[in-house]
């Protein structure tokens, strides 16, 4: 059944219960990285990378660096998502492609490369850069889990230096957040109530 990004919007929730006998295949897996790639990134850095945690293991072990919680282990799938701190040297090749188009002179990628070197020599701002990526990802991933007929539930409960470590992330990547994705079992709430518009928005 189709349904509108706006519907996709509109009822998503923050699962806390999941279907421990559902499995995703890694043709579902893949299908819902290729749609969060497709979230924006400063300079078309895409500095992310998701670690699909499936095996009942590899499950187990992060569930013990999020502090017991059921849903890291119940999900299907629970991705930790990683911003990578930003390296200029890489825009080159992930430019290129648009460059070959025509569409981007190359001049222009190259003072793309320029101004990202410049930018991201703080390290506060290479590191606030990864977590912006990593978080437009993973929202992306959230709806596109939303639409292919899933649940998910983002977290920020968890060991981060320890999930660095026991799953061999590089210096240079940080885990924003665990993402479990997976059916929905009974007893999830509905989306809880959001603030007016009168107290966040603002039309200048």
């Amino acid at each position: 059944m189709q349904h509108s990004t706006i519907d996709l919007i509109e009822r998503r929730i923050s699962a806390n219960l999941f279907d421990a006998s559902h499995t995703l295949a890694d043709a579902e897996i893949e299908t819902l990285v290729h749609l969060a790639t497709r979230a924006p990134t400063a300079y078309n850095l895409q500095n992310w990378r998701f670690i699909a945690v499936r095996t009942p293991d590899a499950k187990a072990r992060l569930r013990k660096l999020a502090y017991g919680q059921a849903k890291v282990s119940a999900a299907a799938v629970t991705f930790i998502v990683c911003g990578q701190l930003p390296d200029h040297t890489a825009l080159a090749e992930r430019l290129r492609p648009f460059v070959e188009t025509g569409l981007m002179p190359q001049a222009m990628a190259a003072g793309w490369q320029e101004d990202a070197q410049a930018k991201y020599a703080d390290r506060e701002a290479a590191r606030d850069e990864a977590i912006r990526s990593a978080t437009l990802g993973a929202a992306t991933l959230i709806y596109a889990a939303e639409a292919m007929g899933f649940v998910s539930g983002p977290m920020v409960g968890f060991d981060a230096d320890a999930v660095a470590r026991d799953f061999d992330l590089t210096e240079g990547e940080v885990p924003v957040m665990l993402l479990p994705v997976g059916r929905a079992a009974p007893g999830n709430w509905p989306q809880k109530p959001r603030r007016p518009l009168s107290e966040v928005l603002r039309i200048s």
